[in-house]
């Protein structure tokens, strides 16, 4: 790798950084300057139990990412946080894990509110929010049934119309 890419990942570590704590009111840095491992997170956010892989990058390869972050974890909920230049970051979290992310994130945006001097958010996820259906299956991540969206039509020239996010 050459000096200009190290140099633009670390750029790169360091806007993730400014992202995070800009987005979720938590303290974030970058994790290598401070632990100097080749397995410690890219950036040390303060919401336990989370690993960070960052990934600042023209050509996305998201699998690769997810499958280092994976490997470098170390039984935390792995994260990918990408973007492209001039473009807006992204999260990656795998499927099997996104009940888990989601209770930590809660749990740090609580914190942070209680530690302004606001209200703590509630412990437990309201049914309210959860699909049709899962009251049963609250409380195990995986028995969330997972919606899916309408069947995309066709007209008669086989494009395809409807089902997208303005339908």
């Amino acid at each position: 790798m050459g000096r200009s890419q190290r140099q633009k990942g670390k750029r790169g570590e360091r806007l993730a950084a400014q992202a995070v704590t800009a987005a979720l009111g938590v303290n974030a840095r970058r994790g290598v300057q401070y632990k100097g491992g080749a397995d410690s997170a890219d950036i040390e956010v303060a919401i336990p139990g989370i690993h960070w892989e960052v990934k600042f990058v023209e050509r996305e390869a998201v699998r690769s990412w997810m499958k280092q972050a994976r490997e470098e974890c170390d039984g935390m909920v792995p994260v990918v946080l990408h973007k492209r230049s001039r473009e807006e970051w992204l999260v990656t979290v795998s499927m099997e894990r996104l009940y888990e992310f989601v209770i930590r994130m809660a749990a740090a945006v609580s914190e942070t509110v209680q530690a302004l001097g606001g209200e703590p958010l509630p412990s437990e996820l309201p049914l309210a929010v959860l699909p049709p259906g899962a009251e049963e299956a609250a409380g195990d991540a995986r028995n969330v049934p997972v919606r899916r969206g309408e069947r995309k039509r066709s007209d008669s020239r086989g494009r395809k119309r409807g089902g997208g996010c303005d339908a």
